[in-house]
């Protein structure tokens, strides 16, 4: 009998070195200190402020408990730089221009006369400048939420022409959307003076919650440029673009590759599942679970479904060969701030550009 366990044990060893040679060495858990450095070391050398920018980033990645590796530290400096130069609040060309153009194409909405908007941006603001001054001084995007802020609270005309909603989306080093923000406050470190969507503007909030839309979710791309594009669209963009991808493959029905599987807030079937209905017979499911499937798509939990596996399974078969898991989202880039074509796939390739230059700072080379 001891021959027999000191055999098994034996046996277990060796299966376990043999496990361990397999599996990539993991990098050492560092002090706080020893994540500052490393991140003032990958950050180009003109950035002002390397320490404070260190220790805002350091922090935001200990909070949310995400491992500080070279790759997670090079994504987040990567989307950084291409979002903002590393500015807390980057100068927008033309704000004020758009700022007008949006109000005025929401009054028309309402059918409100320009005259009345017009007369009503000259009321004094609770700065002591008129709302029209502070739009035609309006650089940055902070700046203009402020003034949208203080539009809706002290001008009635404000609040009917936009209730509480505030047009400006996006904020921060990280451009993060503060519906975002807002919507994953709960475990925020910081003191909040004012609100989630001020704190956005700044460099520990921007960079907070940027650092969480990036990383805070699992994910099994086999590299970061699907995460850049999920930055760019939503989580798991890419992995449901690849599931369009193979229905469309399966079905004959073409789709665009966007994302999206089901129309958010609505229980009417959007293109990509009725096309899953195209399939229903080979794929044995009913409507209902269809949809229930369907609705996990922003989680990890849809690639445990038996309506992904049964849709990659189908499209398999008939195209005879193995379909990724993973496709650039095919949206063009729409935004009063965007001035020419762009891309998800030009976004998250040039960011990609950016994290490679990272990595080799991080490999010494």
């Amino acid at each position: 009998m001891s021959n027999l366990v000191t055999r098994f044990i034996t046996l277990s060893t060796l299966l376990t070195l043999a496990a361990c040679g397999t599996q990539r060495p993991q990098e050492p858990v560092l002090r706080p200190a020893e994540v500052r450095a490393k991140v003032v070391k990958l950050m180009p050398a003109k950035v002002p402020d390397r320490q404070g920018w260190a220790a805002d980033i350091q922090a935001a990645f200990a909070a949310q408990h995400i491992a500080p590796t070279d790759s997670n530290l090079c994504a987040v400096l990567a989307v950084t730089e291409q979002e903002s130069t590393y500015q807390v609040d980057p100068p927008v060309p033309g704000l004020a221009k758009i700022a007008r153009q949006e109000i005025l194409r929401r009054a028309g909405g309402l059918h409100v006369p320009a005259f009345v908007v017009n007369s009503a941006l000259k009321i004094d603001s609770p700065t002591g400048k008129t709302y029209d001054q502070r739009l035609s001084a309006a650089r940055t995007e902070k700046e203009l939420s402020a003034i949208f802020d203080d539009f809706i609270d002290m001008v009635p005309l404000g609040r009917k022409l936009f209730g509480n909603f505030n047009p400006v989306h996006t904020g921060g080093p990280m451009q993060v959307s503060i519906a975002f923000a807002e919507a994953n406050a709960k475990d925020y470190p910081y003191p909040v003076k004012g609100s989630i969507r001020q704190e956005v503007f700044t460099r520990r909030g921007g960079m907070y919650f940027g650092i969480g839309h990036l990383l805070g979710y699992p994910a099994h791309y086999p590299k970061p440029l699907y995460r850049f594009a999920d930055f760019n669209v939503g989580w798991y963009a890419s992995r449901n673009a690849a599931f369009q991808n193979a229905v469309s493959l399966a079905s004959g029905i073409p789709l665009q590759l966007d994302g999206d599987l089901v129309i958010h807030g609505s229980s009417k079937a959007g293109s990509t599942e009725l096309a899953v209905r195209a399939l229903q017979k080979q794929l044995e499911l009913s409507d209902s679970a269809i949809r229930r499937a369907l609705l996990k798509g922003d989680s990890l939990a849809f690639e445990e479904t038996d309506l992904y596996e049964r849709v990659f399974a189908l499209a398999e078969k008939i195209e005879r060969r193995k379909l990724p898991r993973e496709v650039m989202p095919g949206i063009d880039l729409k935004s009063p701030k965007i001035t020419r074509k762009l891309t998800t796939k030009w976004f998250a390739e040039r960011v990609d550009g950016r994290y490679q230059s990272c990595m080799k700072r991080a490999a010494g080379k």
